[in-house]
């Protein structure tokens, strides 16, 4: 898709230049190479060499190192050195910011240089710069004589370099001029690759990574299309969603932004990050590339159609709104209940509903699904107000039961003897074989709902072409996105319902979201310490990973949004405890966006656009920032916690969590 023309239907990988790194070839249609990052002190050379062990031995095939200063440089060396000793060959990456001369000592020792743009020269002060073009042009060769020592290095040495930007981290220099914007992430790694390729530099990877996949997804995406124009070629890119946090809503996160661009042959080596132990990200991550190594890539030319959306910016699909089904509506929620073989009041807890015995009522959750399909049953109870039921037509047609509405086939709905709802009608269709009969037919009806699934390798792009079609049409029928999995694992169910959804849900195609699975085939899973997927907890299970799909695509938001970095040797805390105690004490503050970030590398920076950051300062020490703006400093870990509460509340955002009542 080099040049994001149209609708890519067809897998089709993108052509990337080759670049080696240590013995390990990446780019030009070599397999999406797997990376992780250490998290321990770099100094301390035996406990980061037998992470990087661990890390090998789950499949990492790169393991990244931070380096801040010119001592941990130096000692990559000795790392390096027992690595070898102990029969471990794996590429090392310096990870650098803020400190050339740690970069061009790193450069010298490891296979790979990691630099930030964003501060490897510029400052980040957050302040706003007024620019002549003559002033900018004098900045950007104050840049090169800074760079080019580094990219005379990595020549002499064949070190590779990736250039990485991350979106919160934009120079003043580069916000100044291009705004808090994807352009501005883009024209911050070409300004340092159009000097490298000056020097006839060229062993670079790029990446582009931010905590928000939507525009994570919109920088790469127009990263490739400023390459292609400027330079005729792409260099490899590394995918990752930066702070992405832990648990299924990391992994959520990550599978959207990363496998978004991995259905459109985007990306030559991964890392997912997440706010646990480095081994534990490498079989996320292998879970994501096993989609693409084996997928084969078409040549054809007319595999591009007219698109009729942006792929650098978001704007939703235009459609009519039935009840509250599309138009301005936040996408809904479809719980499947159809495997049930009987539905009681007490099973509604696990999407969202909780009847109170004391006040005889119903409880609402802020994330509580707005339909439940029931398949060849009806409801036998009075439903929460919110809460309607969808079933099979035949049942539909017999009970004529308040609140019900039919689920048609397409053969059924264009059958002129069958009933229909006066209000609202869904229909199951799987993409690509509509027919011309029934576009014409719901073209003209705006009771109708369309049920939009497949099950073909290429799904995403099958389902998107499918509603790009109905654009170009000027059919503004609401699309409620239709996955199911019959994967044995949480993780490869997640990333399945994560791509196949949120790819779209970014680009602005769906009106809501229906998931659905076979518990039968699943293994009884953990996911950081929490086990998913027997037979009690399934619809708790699909129910909140549709929510955190709308939440991470960033087009619903029901709970509260965590921002939390991996961890690495920088890391001033217990990364993992510290997040897991601010979200059991934040997770009610529903819409509220909170950033846990390791040390003052990732934030404020990097925490972007969260409302309230709890960033390291030191040893046991905590800064908290409301926005970019620091306003407690130091402050001891132990009581940290305690502290940010009273920010939330000094700023009137704190509310107290729901009292624990008697339910059914």
């Amino acid at each position: 898709m080099e040049d994001f023309s149209g609708v890519l239907n067809l897998y089709r990988r993108l052509s990337t230049r080759e670049v080696k790194v240590g013995d390990l070839l990446l780019g030009n249609g070599h397999p999406i190479r797997v990376q992780t990052m250490t998290t321990t002190d770099t100094m301390n050379t035996i406990e980061t060499v037998e992470q990087v062990i661990r890390c090998v031995n789950a499949g990492a095939e790169i393991v990244r190192i931070t380096a801040p200063s010119k001592k941990e440089a130096e000692n990559l060396a000795e790392i390096k050195k027992m690595l070898h000793s102990r029969g471990c060959h794996v590429p090392l990456v310096a990870d650098i910011h803020f400190t050339p001369n740690a970069a061009e000592i790193a450069a010298r020792i490891v296979e790979k240089v990691r630099i930030n743009p964003g501060n490897y020269i510029d400052k980040k002060k957050f302040e706003h710069l007024n620019y002549t073009d003559e002033v900018y042009l004098e900045e950007i060769e104050r840049i090169r004589k800074r760079f080019t020592p580094l990219v005379e290095i990595c020549k002499q040495y064949g070190t590779a370099m990736r250039i990485g930007t991350n979106h919160g981290s934009l120079s003043d220099r580069i916000m100044s001029r291009y705004g808090d914007t994807a352009l501005g992430m883009v024209e911050s790694a070409m300004e340092f690759l159009r000097i490298a390729r000056s020097l006839d530099y060229h062993n670079i990877i790029l990446s582009m990574k931010s905590s928000n996949p939507q525009v994570m997804i919109q920088a790469y995406r127009l990263l490739i299309h400023h390459m292609m124009k400027e330079f005729e070629e792409c260099y490899p890119l590394h995918l990752g969603v930066t702070e992405a946090g832990d648990g299924e809503d990391g992994r959520i996160k990550s599978a959207i932004g990363i496998g978004t661009l991995l259905e459109d042959g985007i990306g030559d080596t991964i890392r997912v990050s997440l706010t646990e132990d480095p081994e534990f990200e490498i079989p996320v991550c292998f879970d994501l590339v096993k989609r693409y190594n084996s997928r084969i890539s078409t040549n054809e030319k007319d595999s591009f159609l007219q698109s009729a959306y942006s792929p650098y910016s978001y704007e939703r699909r235009k459609t009519h709104s039935i009840r509250q089904v599309g138009g301005k509506h936040v996408p809904v929620v479809m719980a499947d209940f159809s495997r049930d073989e009987k539905i009681s009041p007490a099973v509604m807890r696990h999407i969202g509903y909780t009847f109170r015995v004391e006040s005889r009522k119903w409880h609402i959750a802020d994330a509580a699904a707005d339909y439940v399909f029931t398949g060849n049953k009806t409801v036998d109870f009075m439903l929460p107000g919110p809460l309607s039921v969808v079933c099979n037509y035949n049942t539909w047609v017999k009970e004529k039961r308040e609140k019900h509405f039919p689920l048609f086939t397409e053969n059924e709905f264009l059958n002129p003897d069958k009933e229909k709802d006066s209000m609202l009608n869904f229909i199951l269709v799987e993409a690509d074989t509509i027919s011309n009969k029934l576009l014409a037919e719901i073209a003209l009806d705006e009771t109708v709902v369309l049920c939009l699934y497949s099950d073909a390798e290429n799904a995403m792009q099958r389902m998107r072409k499918w509603v790009n079609d109905l654009m170009l049409k000027k059919i503004t029928t609401p699309v409620l996105l239709t996955v199911r999995s019959n994967h044995s694992t949480v993780d490869e169910q997640l990333i399945h319902f994560s791509i196949l959804t949120g790819g779209l849900f970014i680009d602005g195609m769906g009106d809501g979201i229906w998931l659905t699975n076979n518990p039968a085939v699943m293994q009884n899973t953990q996911v950081s310490g929490r086990t998913y997927l027997n037979a009690s907890n399934n619809h708790s299970f699909l129910h909140n990973t549709a929510f955190s799909i709308l939440q991470a695509s960033r087009t619903r938001i029901s709970k509260t949004e965590f921002i939390s970095c991996p961890s690495c040797g920088r890391t001033l805390f217990d990364l993992q405890e510290t997040t897991t105690r601010v979200r059991n004490v934040t997770s009610h503050l529903k819409g509220l966006k909170i950033a846990i970030m390791g040390c003052i590398v990732n934030g404020p920076g990097e925490m972007a656009d969260a409302d309230f950051g709890y960033v390291g300062n030191g040893p046991g020490k905590i800064s908290l920032y409301k926005g970019k703006e620091i306003v407690k400093k130091n402050i001891d870990s132990e009581v940290a916690v305690d502290e940010l509460i009273q920010l939330l509340k000094d700023n009137n955002v704190w509310i107290e969590p729901p009292q624990v009542t008697k339910e059914i």
